[in-house]
């Protein structure tokens, strides 16, 4: 063992003042250059990628597969659509039969581990430096999650979803009546099993280990950075390319098949509300390419600007649209269907869970077309979305981010899908029938049409739309230029240009190539990619349990632990009831630290200020944030202890 952190022998303090300015004192003093040669492991700050030495640029190997990919599969979409379609059916087939019992697996298990990373002993880390605080308001924060991660879904499957398993119940509620009382509140807890909790949980996991690894630990914002506690600086070689590549197709193709739906439901509106005939291929290109200027403008502008002034918007816009609908719908019922659709879900958990093609004869068609289309559908986002938010979580503490990326979008899943499917179903329920509408894209402006004031909020939710497209748009920009740029957390604005005129070409080039079907074999393609993508989703939770570990938080509470048994246990030993805890030297390798080997340099090699002069004496003071104990009252003497337990 060194001698990292060797402290004052006991005495009375020789500088008396506040606390907090004696605990600085002391940290100063054993991380200064006199006592030791190398920061303590327990007392670094955390370190932001900004301040490191790492030299962010254009990586033209990345860059320049990643665009041959692109190219290639862009035009085997319009030179053959039919072709991608066929070969993007059988293979998306085999995923979600083949490998649909993994998929279920991988989402049991990054709930938990999530919940574990939210809840448990690491909860108080932050996602910065020690004294780090967030850079976004909550509420900004919150609406910035949505845009990005959900938006144009929640519109098109908030009525859609609820009313397809109240009409045709899932296998786990098959001894159910479909279109009755009870299937409402079934119906709405399937709905919020694949959009709630578990979806949340996935963009978590990602955001979350970026965020640590970018803001804590100096590394890459990049997803083959969080790789490195497993495979060491092999991430930095071909290994860490193929990992950004594959990140980057799945999230450029991901989000073009996204902005291509949104355009076609966006159309579709457009000739709701003004009553015209079919909008041809050339219209809905036009329409892309007007929305492109406005998401490219947004994302130059960046996070701080342009996505979070529209983010806010569209979080006022979406509210104003579902607390509409509660008041003119059947408010009480919604009120009722809230809390009760809460508990029937958590009620209902273990067989949701449970539920797979072994549960009933149809249960694997069900399965493949919902459950496991999900779990693939948000592995294959995780890059996209993860990265984004990880940009715009810095500074949180890892409770405060589960709690917030997880519970509260849950929360507000659960409130929109009540009121906008479960209006829906009571519409169906009253002879409305909704359900005869020409296709999903019709349905929400076919429920708003059977409401009051049905054209304006017809106007507002293809505005919604719209707002939602652009924003996710720009942020999946700023991401693939984040990558592109080895991870640059402010890409050139010319980086994000171009990645946001390729979305919108992409998008173009399948629509007026393909249309529909061109899109459909992309979905599927995309979908089918999240089977190996999993993997790194595994060996993610597997890397930040091991980094989380070894945090400086995690070692400062390790030591206290060590310190209050072996003083408090000393204490009553040598003196009974009349004695206090304090600070004293002892023996090597029989203090608080015995346990750790603070040479390892897997402690302190990832430190590395790119100021020459910057050592651990900038940490943040180990006061009540690193362990549970009190500093000691002003003036008391610090009693010397026999640090033998």
């Amino acid at each position: 063992m060194s001698n990292h952190g060797t402290g004052p022998t006991g005495g009375k303090p020789s500088h008396p003042g506040p606390p907090r300015a004696r605990a600085a004192r002391v940290i100063r003093e054993v991380t200064s250059p006199e006592t030791v040669g190398t920061p303590h492991p327990a007392l670094l700050p955390g370190l932001g990628v900004e301040q490191t030495r790492t030299v962010f640029g254009m990586d033209r190997g990345v860059f320049g597969v990643t665009l041959s990919l692109i190219v290639a599969v862009i035009v085997w979409g319009v030179v053959a659509p039919q072709s991608l379609s066929d070969v993007a059916s059988a293979a998306f087939e085999v995923v979600t039969v083949d490998f649909g019992w993994f998929f279920g697996l991988l989402a049991i298990a990054v709930f938990l581990f999530m919940m574990w990373i939210g809840f448990g002993r690491h909860r108080a880390v932050r996602l910065g430096q020690d004294d780090e605080r967030p850079e976004f308001s909550t509420v900004s924060w919150v609406a910035m999650l949505f845009s990005a991660g959900m938006g144009i879904g929640l519109l098109f499957y908030g009525p859609l979803e609820p009313l397809t398993f109240f009409l045709d119940l899932p296998p786990a509620f098959e001894d159910l009546d479909a279109g009755s009382d009870q299937a409402l509140h079934a119906a709405l807890a399937q709905t919020l099993f694949h959009w709630g909790p578990v979806a949340w949980a996935f963009y978590a996991l990602v955001g979350g280990a970026v965020a640590y690894a970018a803001y804590r630990k100096g590394r890459s914002p990049l997803i083959s950075s969080l790789l490195e506690p497993i495979f060491g600086r092999r991430t930095e070689g071909w290994l860490g390319k193929v990992v950004d590549v594959f990140a980057i197709v799945v999230t450029l193709f991901g989000t073009a098949v996204s902005l291509g739906i949104g355009a076609l439901q966006i159309g579709r509106g457009i000739e709701i509300v003004g009553g015209i005939g079919p909008l041809g291929n050339g219209v809905i290109i036009a329409i892309i390419a007007v929305l492109s200027i406005a998401f490219i403008v947004s994302a130059v502008s960046g996070v701080k600007r342009g996505i979070r002034a529209l983010s806010n918007i569209n979080m006022v816009l979406a509210g104003l649209l579902g607390l509409f609908v509660l008041v003119v719908g059947p408010t009480v019922l919604l009120l009722n269907l809230v809390p009760g659709v809460m508990m029937t879900f958590v009620g209902d958990l273990p067989t949701l869970m449970a539920q797979s093609a072994a549960t009933a004869p149809d249960a694997q068609e069900f399965m493949s077309a919902w459950t496991t289309y999900y779990w693939a559908w948000w592995v294959s986002w995780t890059p996209f979305v993860g990265m984004f938010i990880a940009k715009i979580s810095r500074g949180r503490t890892l409770r405060e981010f589960v709690t917030t990326v997880i519970v509260v979008p849950s929360a507000v899943c659960l409130v929109w899908f009540t009121v906008l499917g479960g209006t829906t179903m009571w519409l169906e329920q009253t002879g409305a029938q909704v359900s005869a509408a020409e296709s999903g894209q019709d349905l929400l402006f076919t429920v708003l049409h059977e409401l009051p004031l049905g054209a304006i909020t017809s106007v507002l939710a293809v505005i919604s739309i719209i707002i939602f497209f652009v924003t996710s748009a720009d942020s999946a920009s700023i991401v693939m230029a984040t990558m592109s740029e080895r991870g640059n957390p402010e890409p050139r604005k010319g980086t994000t240009i171009v990645w946001g005129l390729a979305l919108a070409l992409i998008a173009g080039v399948l629509l007026a190539g393909g249309g529909e079907l061109a899109l459909s074999g992309l979905q599927s393609l995309m979908i089918v990619s999240a089977l190996p993508f999993t993997v790194v989703v595994v060996l993610v939770m597997v890397a930040w349990a091991k980094d989380l570990a070894r945090d400086p938080l995690t070692l400062r509470r390790r030591y206290a632990r060590e310190a209050l048994h072996q003083g408090v246990r000393a204490g009553i030993e040598r003196h009974g009831d009349d004695f206090v805890v304090g600070v004293v030297a002892t023996p090597p390798d029989e203090g608080a630290g015995a346990w750790l080997d603070t040479d390892d340099p897997a402690l302190t090699e990832w430190y590395q200020p790119e100021e020459a002069g910057a050592t651990a004496q900038d940490a943040a003071p180990a006061t009540s944030e690193g362990t549970d104990a009190a500093p000691l009252p002003e003036g008391e003497p610090t009693r010397a202890l026999d640090n033998r337990s």
